[in-house]
C-alpha cells in the first residue's frame, strides 16, 4: 500500500494533492458532499507517484473510469483549517478527458472517497460552467482554471487570513 505525501507535525498539516479539471459540452464534472459543498476530482500524491500517475489512480478508484491527463493548468497554495490545525496544501490541477466512450455525462452517480481511516459518501455530478456561481465549489475560484489562458497559472487561497 502507498502512501499518501500528508504528513501531521505537532500543530500543522501539510499536503500535496492533485485535480483533474474534465469538461465536456459545457459542464465540468465535480464532487459533491453531503453538506452541498462541490470539489475537483482528485486526491492525495503517493510517495514516488508522479501527479498525472495520481489522476489516473483517482479517478479509477473513486468513478472507475479511464481518463487521459492533458496540460498543467494551476498550482494552488492553499492554507486552511483541517480539523483543529491550520493546513498548508500544495495543489496541481491538470486539465483531463474521459477516455470512456460509455461513461455517464448526465445526471449524478454516488460513490466514496476515502483519505485515512475516514470513508466519505459523495455524489459525482456535471455542473453547467454557467452554475459554478451559484454553487459552493473548491478551489475557490475554478472560474480563473477554466479561462483559456497560456500558460501555468499561480494562485492563492488562504481562509486563515
Amino acid at each position: 500500500m502507498s502512501r499518501d505525501i500528508l504528513f501531521k507535525v505537532e500543530d500543522k498539516i501539510f499536503s500535496y494533492r492533485v485535480g483533474g479539471i474534465l469538461v465536456e459540452n459545457g459542464k465540468i464534472l465535480l464532487q459533491r458532499d453531503k453538506w452541498n459543498n462541490h470539489a475537483v476530482i482528485g486526491g492525495h500524491v503517493s510517495f514516488m507517484e508522479q501527479a498525472k500517475d495520481t489522476l489516473v489512480r483517482e479517478f479509477m478508484e473513486e468513478l472507475h473510469v479511464n481518463i487521459g491527463v492533458d496540460d498543467l493548468l494551476a498550482v494552488n497554495e492553499n492554507f486552511f483549517m483541517w480539523g483543529d490545525k491550520p493546513c498548508h496544501q500544495v495543489h496541481f490541477y491538470y486539465a483531463v478527458h474521459l477516455e470512456d466512450d460509455t461513461f455517464f455525462r448526465e445526471g449524478e452517480i454516488s460513490g466514496v472517497d476515502e483519505l485515512e481511516d475516514l470513508r466519505v459518501e459523495l455524489d459525482f455530478v456535471w455542473v453547467p460552467l454557467e452554475e459554478l456561481k451559484n454553487i459552493s465549489v473548491y478551489p475557490r475560484g475554478i472560474e480563473r482554471l477554466l479561462e483559456k489562458n497560456e500558460g501555468v497559472i499561480h494562485f492563492v487561497y488562504n481562509e486563515l487570513e
